[in-house]
C-alpha cells in the first residue's frame, strides 16, 4: 500500500530518511498477513541525531509566541478532520482495529488536540511574598525542554498524540519512538500531519526501531528531561529504573486488571452492556478494560446468562467490516498467549462458559468462571478477549476481590444508589473509577492514570502543565539585602 510504504522511513530534524541500521522492521496487517511497509531500524547514532536535533531546535520554540503555537496546532487539528478517512483505515490496516474502534481512536484524537490548542495559552506563573523586605518572588512555568516519548500499539495514534500534542504546545520539542507493530499510525503518520501543519524542523522526530538495536539510548541520553510512557508495567518498571538512575523524570501509563462490580440493585440489562463492551472493545486490547466481572450472587445467575449469550452473539472477523466486533489481536505471539492462558485456567479448574478459539490472528470471546481465589489470571492483566465472572456475597467482599491486584487503573460500580456507587469506589485503590458506565474512558481534561502497578503520574487537562513543564523561580532584591560578612 502507498500509503504506508511513504511514510516508511526515519523522521529526524525534518527529513525523511532510511534508518542505517543493518535490519528492517516489517510492518504487517494482523488480519491477513499482508506486509504493508519493510522499514530499516534507526541506530543508537540515529536517535542521538533525532534528539540533538529537537534541542537544536526547542529553544526558538519555547520562545515563540504561545499564540503561534496554538496556531500550528489548529492546522494539525484541521488535517486530521480533512484525512479522517485516511487515517481510519490505516488504523484498521495496521493494528486490526475494528471501524467502529477506528472511530473512536479518531473522536478522541480530535478532542485532545481540541485540548491541546488551549494548552499552549494555560501556564501561568506566580508572584509570591518574601519574608525579606524589598524582595519580589517570580515563579516561571517554562518549557522541561525534550520530552521522549514511547507509545504503545493499540490506540497507536491517540496514545502518541496524547502526549506529543501538548509537549510541543507547552514549548518543548519531541523525540518519538512508536511501538514496532505500529510504527506509522503511532510515528510517521503524526510526523507528516504535523509537518504539513508547519511545524518547523526538528521539533518532532520519529525514530522506528527497538530496543535489540539500540538499547537503552532513547531512556539513557543525556537530552531528554522527562520520559512518557505508555505500555505494560514490566517495561514500564524498567524505564522508571533507567530514568531514575539518570535522574529523569517517567510519566508512566501503564496496564490494568480493572474490575466492574454489579450490586444486587444493579440494571442487570445495562451492566451487561457495560461489561461486554468494557471487556471485548478492540479485542480486550485495553488497559482499562474490565478483566474481572464481579456480580453479586443476588443477580449472579440473570447477569451470568445475558453476558454469555450477548458475548456469543459477537461478530469475530475482518475488522474492515463494519458488522465485526471482534478483529485479530496484534500479532501471532499474542494470539497464541491468549488461547494458552484459557485453556490453562480451564486445565487448573475454571469453567468455560464460552472457549474461545484462535484462527490466525482472529481469538474468539472465552467466558471463564468458578475460578479458585489463587488461580493466578486473576492478579493478571489479560491483553485479549477474555472475561472473568467472579460472584460476591455483598460490598465489603467485592470491595476486597477488586483490590486484590497488584494494578490500580480503572473500574465501574452498577448499582441502583448512586452515592452508594461512590462510597464503593472510594473504597477502592484505583487512578479512575465510573458509577453506572463502562471502566474504558478518556476525556482531555480530566486526570487519567493509575495507582499501584498502573503507572506514575497523571496525564490530561492541567495534569499535562505538570507533566511537561518545570518551575523556575526568579527573585529581585529592589532594595539592599543585609549580609552577614
Amino acid at each position: 500500500m502507498s500509503f504506508f510504504t511513504d511514510l516508511a522511513h526515519q523522521y529526524i530534524d525534518g527529513e525523511w530518511r532510511p534508518g542505517k541500521g543493518s535490519w528492517d522492521i516489517i510492518d504487517f496487517n494482523p488480519f491477513d498477513g499482508e506486509k504493508l511497509a519493510s522499514i530499516p531500524v534507526a541506530t543508537a547514532d540515529e536517535v542521538d541525531q533525532a534528539y540533538r536535533a529537537a534541542e537544536r531546535a526547542q529553544q526558538a520554540w519555547a520562545d515563540t509566541n504561545p499564540y503561534s503555537r496554538r496556531a500550528v496546532l489548529e492546522k494539525v487539528l484541521g488535517i486530521v478532520e480533512e484525512r479522517e478517512q485516511e487515517i481510519g483505515e490505516a488504523i484498521v490496516a495496521e493494528l486490526g482495529g475494528t471501524r467502529l474502534k477506528a472511530g473512536f481512536e479518531l473522536h478522541l484524537a480530535k478532542e485532545f488536540l481540541r485540548e491541546a490548542i488551549q494548552l499552549a495559552l494555560r501556564p501561568a506563573g506566580q508572584i509570591l511574598p518574601s519574608p525579606t523586605e524589598g524582595k519580589e518572588n517570580r515563579v516561571y512555568r517554562v518549557p522541561a525542554g525534550v520530552i521522549g516519548v514511547i507509545s504503545p500499539f493499540n490506540f497507536p495514534f491517540l496514545l502518541s498524540l496524547k502526549s506529543v500534542a501538548p509537549a510541543l504546545a507547552l514549548g518543548n520539542a519531541v523525540v518519538l519512538k512508536p511501538h514496532q507493530n505500529t510504527p506509522i499510525c503511532g510515528g510517521t503518520l503524526l510526523a507528516k500531519v504535523f509537518e504539513d501543519a508547519g511545524l518547523p524542523a526538528g521539533l518532532l522526530n520519529v525514530v522506528i526501531t527497538d530496543i535489540a538495536e539500540i538499547g537503552d539510548t532513547l531512556l539513557e541520553h543525556p537530552i531528554p528531561q522527562i520520559i512518557s510512557f505508555t505500555g505494560s508495567d514490566k517495561v514500564g518498571r524498567h524505564v522508571a529504573t533507567v530514568c531514575a538512575q539518570n535522574l529523569k523524570r517517567a510519566v508512566l501509563e501503564l496496564g490494568g486488571n480493572s474490575a466492574l462490580i454489579v450490586l444486587d440493585d444493579a440494571d442487570v440489562d445495562y451492566a451487561v452492556d457495560a461489561a461486554v463492551f468494557s471487556r471485548y472493545v478492540h479485542q480486550g486490547q485495553v488497559c482499562m478494560a474490565a478483566n474481572r466481572i464481579l456480580v453479586d450472587r443476588a443477580v449472579e445467575a440473570e447477569f451470568t446468562e445475558k453476558f454469555v449469550a450477548k458475548v456469543a452473539s459477537l461478530t469475530v472477523g475482518d475488522p474492515a467490516d463494519p458488522a465485526t466486533q471482534i478483529g485479530p489481536l496484534i500479532n501471532s505471539s499474542q494470539a497464541e498467549s491468549v488461547s494458552k492462558l484459557v485453556d490453562q485456567t480451564v486445565a487448573a479448574g475454571a469453567t468455560a462458559l464460552l472457549h474461545g478459539r484462535a484462527d490466525g490472528n482472529l481469538v474468539s470471546p472465552s467466558v471463564l468462571t468458578g475460578l479458585a481465589a489463587d488461580s493466578p489470571v486473576l492478579h493478571q492483566e489479560i491483553f485479549g478477549p477474555v472475561a472473568l465472572l467472579i460472584p460476591f456475597d455483598g460490598e465489603d467482599e467485592a470491595v476486597r476481590i477488586a483490590n486484590d491486584t497488584p494494578y490500580g487503573l480503572s473500574g465501574a460500580v452498577h448499582t441502583g444508589n448512586i452515592e452508594r456507587g461512590v462510597r464503593i469506589g472510594q473504597r477502592i485503590h484505583t487512578g479512575m473509577i465510573h458509577i453506572n458506565d463502562g471502566t474504558v474512558h478518556d476525556e482531555p481534561i480530566v486526570p487519567f492514570g493509575g495507582e499501584k502497578s498502573s503507572g506514575l503520574g497523571r496525564l490530561n487537562g492541567d495534569s499535562m502543565i505538570e507533566a511537561f513543564t518545570t518551575q523556575k523561580w526568579i527573585s529581585i532584591q529592589h532594595g539592599r539585602s543585609r549580609f552577614p560578612f
